[in-house]
């Protein structure tokens, strides 16, 4: 069998609603336009099989028209549902308020996409060379503990990639000690790294994150337009961005944690990956809805049209 991505995250119904600006508080504001989309972890796995990657989602989802709306987007994709829906529950929605800045603001319920457990996890069935995906916001209960259970019995030579999200900063210092033991890749914007370290530099919170993790840990640290960093073999190393004006940001760090991980199943190097990633996350942004990440031969072509 050949090396999947693999997420184990919440995979949501988004509902995006375009606003001039976000009200204060009390007041009111008309939304533009209004759209549901299937977001989250969907995001990341979008990206991962546009790449061309073998990719499964181990998390929950529900029986309602949430729960319809997400499996249909994987499947469409080729993108496994491992897990069966859990029953008289349907999966949660997440409200995204996008200004003209292309900023987005997020209001999360709680739904079925929560209902996991080391079984439910299991159905995925890692092997070793899967990328296993995990975000921050499963560190929340009642997701963190059969999370952790089942992380902690993975085959040897499954990777652990951390997308710690914001939610890193808010979980108790054990426990995202315990996650940190078990990451094998970071990847993040540069506020959540500077969250975990308290280094303000991109670049030098790379090594900082390094530090964190087992010697042999690759970090990659997102810097907006101007790109990443990546950080492997004790080396960090700048790989420029290709900024764009953006009409929306939503999912665009999923997609580039999609792509990245999608490459490296399909053996490109680390900074290689991290080029189209970045490049991947410059077409997202031009695109509206956070399930929009280009294919791998969209990628190729942006990156053929940078070179002239």
């Amino acid at each position: 069998m050949s090396a999947r991505v693999i997420h184990t995250g919440q995979a949501l119904v988004d509902v995006v609603l375009e606003v001039p600006g976000l009200p204060v508080r009390g007041g009111n504001v008309n939304a533009a336009t209004y759209r549901r989309y299937a977001g989250g972890a969907v995001s990341t796995l979008l990206a991962a099989a546009r790449t061309g990657a073998p990719a499964a989602h181990a998390g929950a989802h529900g029986t309602g028209a949430n729960g319809d709306l997400v499996r249909q987007a994987l499947t469409d994709e080729g993108v496994e549902v491992s897990a069966p829906p859990v029953p008289g529950l349907d999966t949660g929605i997440c409200v995204v308020l996008v200004e003209p800045s292309a900023e987005r603001t997020f209001v999360t319920t709680y739904g079925a996409e929560r209902e996991i457990s080391v079984t439910s996890l299991q159905t995925s069935e890692p092997q070793p060379g899967d990328l296993v995906c995990v975000t921050g916001y499963s560190l929340y209960p009642p997701t963190r503990d059969p999370l952790l259970q089942w992380l902690t019995d993975l085959p040897e030579g499954v990777v652990v990639v951390l997308d710690p999200g914001a939610a890193l900063a808010d979980i108790p210092a054990e426990i995202a000690a315990r996650l940190l033991g078990m990451t094998d890749v970071w990847t993040s914007n540069a506020q959540e790294a500077q969250e975990l370290t308290g280094v303000d530099d991109a670049e030098a919170s790379c090594g900082a994150v390094a530090a964190r993790l087992s010697r042999a840990a690759a970090v990659i640290v997102r810097d907006g337009p101007a790109g990443c960093f990546v950080h492997v073999e004790g080396r960090t190393t700048s790989v420029p961005g290709y900024p764009q004006t953006p009409l929306d940001t939503n999912g665009a760090g999923d997609t580039h944690t999609g792509v990245l991980c999608g490459e490296r199943v399909l053996g490109t190097d680390w900074l290689q990956a991290a080029r189209r990633a970045n490049a991947a996350g410059a077409i997202k942004v031009t695109r509206r809805g956070p399930d929009t990440a280009p294919t791998r031969a969209e990628v190729g072509e942006f990156l053929r049209q940078q070179e002239h």
